[in-house]
């Protein structure tokens, strides 16, 4: 069976017009045969399972102000929705500390994440139109030059109880923030993504794919060229229901001060994005 998004071969010939071709047609694109290694993705995965399975994670909880640590359990609901999501989280900067569990694998799986991903930027940037790219504040590459905002948010969601408030999906149905999101593989299916017709579509999960979406922030900046796709992960049922996800997207992120549109640095787009989805408080409401 065909996926809706179909696996890019990362060595291809024509690997970066493909994978390009799929974000600007489905805001997402699935590669195969990419640079990280299996065994370092699946060595970070087994990490952060020890760690959301430790009372030591209550120690680490999040300060507001700077939206690095533990997240509990629904802390967090989907733009415009009313219920918390089904899972718990932990965001990680590099210049902040990780738990004693996840440090031995997960910084180097962030570091080439990075890497991968400036690279995939760059094809972006370099098979987008010239009067789309005038529309950039500066070389679209540039925009993660120093950046510190780029962030790796490693997510735990738990099995289900089958009491869960009605409404509550492991993650509503979403637009992301930044420019691009990598996702090695998660350890159990239910992603899915929404096409231009509203239907819902699962995307890939198998062992060695990486899944990439573009974001609000590269619409934002493309003046809506490159979409930004609704997705989300839907609660499973049968013995799916009784064991847990994991997740470890990768979103990049421009430097605070880059100015991604006429109305918007990226610093002012996140606070406005972390206000809705509940993340921090609005200050001048």
């Amino acid at each position: 069976m065909l996926m809706f998004v179909e696996a890019v071969d990362y060595h291809a010939p024509e690997a970066k017009k493909d994978f390009v071709a799929s974000i600007l047609r489905k805001g997402f694109a699935v590669l195969k045969n990419h640079p990280i290694s299996p065994t370092l993705i699946e060595s970070a995965y087994q990490e952060w399972k020890l760690y959301f399975n430790s009372p030591e994670k209550m120690n680490d909880v999040f300060d507001p102000k700077v939206q690095a640590g533990y997240f509990p359990f629904q802390s967090e609901n989907a733009k415009d929705q009313a219920e918390k999501d089904l899972k718990e989280f932990y965001h990680y900067y590099d210049w902040h500390t990780l738990p004693t569990q996840a440090q031995e694998h997960t910084p180097r799986l962030r570091l080439e994440l990075i890497e991968l991903a400036s690279k995939l930027l760059g094809w972006i940037e370099q098979e987008t139109p010239q009067n789309i790219r005038e529309h950039f504040s500066i070389p679209l590459h540039e925009f993660i030059k120093g950046s510190t905002q780029t962030l790796l948010r490693a997510i735990h969601y738990p099995p289900l109880s089958g009491d869960e408030q009605e409404g509550a999906v492991r993650a509503a149905a979403h637009e992301d923030i930044n420019l691009i999101t990598l996702l090695p593989a998660s350890s159990a299916p239910g992603l899915e993504v929404q096409d231009l017709d509203g239907h819902w579509h699962e995307v890939s999960c198998d062992p060695g794919m990486i899944v990439i979406n573009s974001g609000d922030m590269l619409k934002e900046a493309s003046d809506g060229y490159y979409p930004s796709t609704s997705h989300r992960v839907i609660n499973p049922s049968g013995e799916l229901a009784k064991i847990s996800r994991y997740s470890l997207p990768l979103f990049l992120h421009a430097r605070a001060d880059v100015r991604i549109s006429s109305r918007h640095t990226q610093q002012s787009y996140l606070r406005e994005r972390l206000i809705e989805l509940g993340l921090i408080e609005d200050s001048k409401a």
